[in-house]
């Protein structure tokens, strides 16, 4: 739990402002300096940054929860950034996917808080392919499940998808900063028309292949396998760090074998053991299909190039044409 008591509550959310007044600006990424004129929105993770400075511009100063290289799943929030909740202009968050999050905006955020999960239906935790049966499910994964209503919340990767959320999320600016609301519109169809090519690309790219089986050490995959008409076999379900059980890896290796995988994929953000016990026992070879829940520190890219590397490792690994 993020507040356990009245007197604690008071005593996070008193440091979290004390730790504002004294910062010389706001300290999340994508800061764009202190004036006054901004829109200060707090993102809860990376693809929502993405969006919110694609679709703000230079009118916000997006402050984002999660530093790079860190596992977006397992956010504590500390006292500064419950302050940060407390005092933004508009919060960015997906419900159900960061629990200290949805606790903070429920008490800290109200209606100063934009929930991405409500602008589409979410798909059910095991659309898209083959995840685990229920047996040998992790306390984490059951958790997670549990905190999402058995919905998949990796919703930024459909493109579509996260078009149709940067037009909601203009529509929220335009009703913050209603002076701004045609630059705010502007920029979401820039912003879609940027994410249209991005899902042209990938349909094309994955129109031809030998196979369409991608077997993922988290089962993270799920939009984008039903956006591009393959099939997702996970290692472990939604949660990441969770480790599998012997028959579930058994049950993998024999569905890999049956679908003459030659590539396990694994992400930038966790530990890839399991995907290369997997690839030993099939004889595949790994490589990473990142979940664009974060950026590695010091990294140049965004949203966009990572997608466009996830593609090219697909294309190689699915063996299209």
């Amino acid at each position: 739990m993020l507040i356990h008591s009245a007197p604690r509550a008071a005593a996070l959310v008193a440091g979290g402002l004390l730790a504002l007044a004294t910062a010389t600006a706001c300290a999340g990424d994508g800061s764009g300096g202190d004036d006054p004129d901004q829109v200060d929105v707090v993102a809860a993770f990376y693809p929502l940054q993405f969006v919110a400075e694609r679709v703000g511009g230079d009118a916000v100063r997006v402050t984002n929860l999660v530093k790079p290289g860190a596992e977006p799943h397992d956010l504590e929030l500390n006292p500064g950034q419950v302050g940060q909740v407390s005092e933004a202009e508009l919060v960015v968050y997906l419900a159900g996917f960061q629990p200290s999050v949805d606790e903070a905006v429920q008490q800290q955020a109200g209606d100063r808080a934009f929930d991405v999960a409500s602008v589409q239906p979410l798909l059910d935790a095991t659309a898209g392919g083959h995840v685990h049966d229920g047996e040998g499910a992790g306390a984490g994964e059951e958790h997670e499940e549990a905190a999402t209503g058995g919905k998949d919340p990796h919703v930024w990767l459909d493109p579509t998808r996260l078009a149709t959320i940067g037009d909601r999320l203009a529509e929220r600016l335009g009703t913050v900063d209603p002076d701004r609301a045609t630059d705010y519109a502007d920029r979401a169809r820039a912003l879609r028309a940027d994410l249209e090519t991005l899902d042209r690309e990938f349909a094309q790219g994955l129109r031809n292949c030998q196979r369409r089986e991608l077997v993922t050490s988290h089962a993270a995959f799920a939009y984008l396998a039903q956006r591009y008409q393959l099939e997702q076999i996970g290692i472990t379900g939604l949660t990441p760090e969770d480790e599998p059980a012997a028959g579930r890896l058994a049950e993998v290796a024999a569905e890999a074998r049956e679908h003459g995988a030659t590539t396990i994929f694994f992400e930038t953000l966790v530990s890839p053991k399991v995907a290369e016990t997997i690839a030993r026992e099939v004889g595949a070879k790994t490589a990473v299909l990142d979940p664009v829940e974060g950026l590695q520190p010091g990294s140049t890219g965004d949203y966009l190039s990572v997608m466009r590397e996830n593609l090219a490792t697909l294309r190689t690994a699915l063996g299209c044409a």
